[in-house]
């Protein structure tokens, strides 16, 4: 009886929508979802406001195999190429670690002029280690090698909101510990008065031995009690039975729900319940990953509502 209590509640927990409202503020196209060994499904989030094409990318771990089959599905018409070009007006990385990063790397001869965006820390290491001239071409405006200046690589200062080029969005950067101290980005994103919240790679302040996530908590806050937040992009990578010692800069649900338990100290509990919780890299097997949902479940005391992304189906936010 109770393993069947606990799968209604999965169906009504993590239903197609993102909201029961008609009114969307961004339309989502995951073309990754997960962490880990699967290349063709990584980390890789469109986001548009609705009703326009406009998309920027939130990492960049996985590009074509995930356009492929979101052409498959009918979210967009068209090649691959076209959709790339013409749609995705730039790119937001987290961090650069291969998962993030490699959809980017390998599509960019067949892309077109844009930005790509990211912290300085991470801007250095996408200039040194990757489009360097060495290890891939250097398709952007700055670093070694030869300038092809295809795409405009553009630094994000700490806290500081700015526009984001060929949109009438605006996004402000903050910085996160993943494996203290090499850091992680979360990216907010503004448009017209409604906000979504991207966090790359993190893990538990109290682990990291750090107050990023805190200092994040404090700064969003106010967006969830007016209900501008329209959904909160975390990664959950493995379930409660890893250790702490090899969590190595990642959330657990039992971590995720602390977490949430401390925003919501800021927020009041019933805020975050309007507030959708995307559960981003959650790592293979498919044992582990019903393994986690069933654990957040479990875990669930301030009724939020979960979305699991699946790659290559859109959904509102």
């Amino acid at each position: 009886m109770k393993h069947l209590l606990i799968s209604l509640f999965l169906l009504m927990s993590f239903g197609v929508s993102a909201q029961k409202s008609t009114v969307s503020s961004f339309h989502v196209v995951p073309l990754g979802v997960k962490g880990g060994i699967d290349e063709s499904n990584l980390s890789a989030y469109l986001v548009a406001p609705s009703g326009t094409n406009d998309y920027i990318c939130l990492d960049a771990g996985t590009i074509y195999a995930g356009l492929e089959k979101a052409i498959a599905n009918k979210v967009f018409r068209g090649s691959v190429s076209e959709i790339q070009k013409q749609y995705i007006k730039g790119y937001f990385i987290s961090h650069a670690h291969l998962d993030h990063v490699s959809g980017l790397i390998i599509t960019s001869p067949d892309d077109t002029a844009k930005t790509v965006y990211a912290m300085p820390r991470c801007m250095k290491m996408l200039q040194e280690y990757y489009f360097n001239g060495e290890a891939w071409a250097n398709f952007g405006d700055e670093g070694k090698g030869f300038l092809l200046k295809k795409y405009h690589f553009k630094t994000l200062a700490p806290r500081e909101k700015m526009g984001i080029d060929n949109t009438a969005m605006q996004v402000t950067a903050f910085p996160l510990s993943h494996v203290n101290p090499f850091e992680s980005t979360a990216f907010l994103v503004e448009s017209n008065g409604s906000y979504i919240l991207y966090l790359g790679d993190t893990g538990p302040d109290e682990v990291e031995k750090s107050n990023q996530l805190n200092l994040l908590w404090q700064a969003i806050a106010p967006l969830i009690k007016t209900n501008s937040l329209k959904g909160i992009f975390i990664e959950v990578s493995f379930p409660n039975d890893q250790a702490d010692s090899k969590l190595f800069g990642h959330l657990t649900p039992r971590w995720l729900m602390k977490e949430m338990n401390v925003l919501a100290g800021l927020t009041g509990r019933g805020s975050l319940k309007k507030c959708p919780i995307i559960i981003t890299h959650v790592k293979p097997p498919a044992t582990r990953i019903a393994q986690l949902k069933k654990e957040l479940i479990i875990g669930n005391e301030l009724g939020l509502h979960f979305i699991f992304p699946t790659q290559a189906k859109a959904f509102q936010l």
